[in-house]
């Protein structure tokens, strides 16, 4: 478990140093009070020349814990509130806050065919079939667009789509280069992240990559909207 030290407060993050408060508690329903914080803070570092700095390190890191719903009222009055359930599971799971910034990262607007398909498997867990089903969405939405038929899939469909010579969802008003670039981009999306989850089983360990990849499903598909607005 993390310490509270003075290294800490001046090197780490407001996330990290939140941690290391939770840490400092027995689990759930424990009581914690932020001024307490703040004064043991002030006790401990007193010898420490930027004192002030460390402390609003720590008050930084306590706005952290209530904004992310790490602690909570208890009903109490005197400022005393309790650490919940979510402060629980961050102190006792190195990989929870990697989940929580995960969440975070993932836009609240998601375009509709991820709401139904990408976000619920992400919510499961179940990265690998999140991201699968984000590239998905695009490649239909491809198909959709282009009329192409069903018969060509993956990046041969998006070549085809975006190619300079007559792709239909190619932008005729950009500069070559551009066309190319944007042919590319979905193509290169599809072929990393949609292709090998559809021959092999691909392990997304890391939920951050997992939402990236959603995120970047979004942004084609927010590009492919416009194609239906042009």
């Amino acid at each position: 478990m993390s310490e509270v030290t003075a290294e800490l407060l001046r090197l780490g993050s407001t996330e990290e140093i939140a941690i290391a408060i939770l840490h400092k508690q027995k689990g759930e329903n424990t009581t914690i009070h932020g001024g307490n914080v703040i004064a043991n803070g002030k006790a401990a570092f007193k010898s420490e020349p930027d004192r002030e700095a460390l402390v609003n390190r720590l008050s930084d890191a306590y706005a952290w814990l209530v904004a992310h719903g790490c602690v909570g009222t208890n009903g109490s009055s005197g400022g005393w509130e309790r650490v919940t359930r979510q402060g629980a599971e961050l102190a006792a799971n190195p990989n929870a806050l990697l989940q929580l910034q995960a969440d975070e990262l993932l836009s609240p607007s998601l375009s509709p065919e991820l709401l139904v398909s990408a976000k619920p498997a992400f919510v499961r867990g179940d990265y690998e079939t999140a991201a699968f089903a984000a590239m998905k969405a695009v490649e239909v939405r491809v198909r959709e667009l282009s009329g192409l038929s069903d018969g060509v899939v993956g990046v041969k469909l998006m070549r085809a789509a975006f190619g300079k010579d007559g792709g239909p969802l190619t932008d005729v008003s950009a500069e070559g280069g551009e066309q190319v670039a944007t042919m590319e981009l979905f193509a290169g999306a599809i072929g990393a992240f949609k292709n090998p989850a559809s021959h092999r089983i691909v392990h997304f360990d890391d939920p951050l990559e997992a939402a990236e990849v959603v995120q970047l499903a979004d942004l084609l598909l927010r590009m492919l909207n416009r194609v239906t607005t042009a």
